[in-house]
């Protein structure tokens, strides 16, 4: 989930920058610090705006850089566990798929992409099912629900779980594939 919060804090503006814009200075020095962190509160800071009320500065013994306070908003994503994502595949390994999700991916584990069997067809490089005729590969879009999170340091260490089984999740072909399949189960066991 998205969220937009606002942050007090001071930033350091070293002198050959006293003769730029404070704004565009205190708004880059602020990115370079925040975008791309984790606050386990918050999440994933995807990017910092509207810096604003920055005041004057103040000279420490030592230190010829000005230090303001400034405050600003910033853009985050926490997932949340049972939350629906969209998200592009952007890698298939034998085990499962990996999903982009907001700045960050998540796992879909084999036994969790669809209610059928699926293989790994390493020629195609793709999750097939015999069953369904339903197929997965890199760089498609699907939905998947959140099953856990676990926030860590970094983006890197961080583990977000997915599964798409549960119906409507997936690829949106996928609905009308097991629809049709369902239909036609109904109405052969009608025939008996």
């Amino acid at each position: 989930m998205y969220s937009i919060y606002t942050i007090k804090d001071i930033f350091k503006m070293p002198p050959e920058y006293f003769d730029q814009d404070i704004e565009k200075i205190a708004t880059s020095v602020l990115q370079n610090k925040y975008e791309g962190k984790i606050d386990k509160e918050m999440g994933v800071i995807v990017t910092v705006f509207n810096v604003r009320n920055i005041s004057d500065g103040t000279i420490y013994p030592g230190d010829p850089s000005t230090h303001h306070d400034a405050e600003f908003d910033v853009l985050t994503y926490m997932p949340q566990v049972d939350e629906i994502v969209s998200g592009q595949v952007t890698e298939l390994v034998e085990f499962g798929a990996f999903v982009r999700i907001g700045p960050m991916d998540g796992l879909v584990h084999v036994s969790q992409i669809a209610p059928d069997f699926l293989s790994f067809d390493k020629k195609s490089q793709a999750f097939v099912s015999k069953k369904s005729g339903i197929s997965l590969k890199k760089g498609d879009i699907v939905y998947a629900k959140v099953s856990t999170v676990s926030m860590k340091n970094s983006i890197k260490d961080s583990k977000i779980a997915l599964t798409m089984k549960h119906d409507g999740l997936g690829k949106p072909e996928w609905a009308s594939k097991v629809e049709a399949r369902a239909r036609a189960k109904k109405g052969s066991s009608r025939r008996k």
